[in-house]
């Protein structure tokens, strides 16, 4: 079966940040759009020092429902907005 080109392969047992299990497409994740348009923003804000990743994780918990820790988004930041 043809799986959709925005799926990423599930590699490990935690669903990252901004994606779901796809029930149609076994091993892929599916993007949740919203979620990512926030995580991109919220890391923005914490390259620019507008905030902190305490602020960022507790802001994007609040807004999705969906935790993130500290030590994620800093992943996340590295490795999206560093060289």
């Amino acid at each position: 079966m043809f799986r959709p080109d925005t799926h990423i392969r599930r590699t490990s047992s935690t669903v990252p940040f901004g994606y779901e299990l796809d029930e149609h497409f076994e091993g892929y994740l599916k993007p949740i759009p919203e979620q990512i348009e926030m995580i991109e923003e919220v890391a923005e804000a914490v390259v620019n020092g507008e905030i902190s990743l305490g602020i960022g994780v507790d802001w994007l918990e609040s807004e999705t429902g969906r935790s993130i820790s500290r030590p994620g988004l800093k992943k996340y930041i590295d490795k999206n907005f560093r060289s």
